[in-house]
């Protein structure tokens, strides 16, 4: 599959995708957040595409649709909002996404056998 050129307006409020314009990731998010934003995006996004019943797709799109808030791809555009709002609305977006759906972490580390005897 070819990859897909993303082209960005000058004013850098948009990318086009294809010949569709798309509003771009609010730039000022803090790295971090909009890492695990997007993280928490594809995930929610594989889970829609593998859902097998009405309600586990829903509670998906659900879960994008707080992902691209987040990002502020969607929700009301973070040109217009104060630097404030939007980190704000990243981080209530991220918490509620963590809360549906939590990272998977790998196993924690098997407690120490030091000063275990015989």
């Amino acid at each position: 599959m070819a990859e897909k050129t993303v082209e960005r307006s000058e004013d850098g409020r948009w990318i086009v995708v294809g010949g569709r314009r798309w509003r771009a990731e609010d730039p000022a998010l803090d790295p971090g957040v909009a890492g695990q934003l997007r993280s928490h995006l594809g995930r929610a996004r594989s889970a829609v595409r593998t859902a097998t019943d009405d309600e586990t797709r829903r509670s998906a799109r659900d879960r994008v649709q707080l992902a691209k808030e987040g990002l502020g791809e969607r929700g009301t555009a973070w040109w217009e909002l104060p630097a404030a709002d939007r980190a704000r609305r990243a981080s209530e977006r991220l918490s509620r996404l963590d809360e549906l759906a939590p990272s998977i972490s790998p196993d924690p580390e098997p407690p120490s056998q030091a000063g275990r005897t015989g």
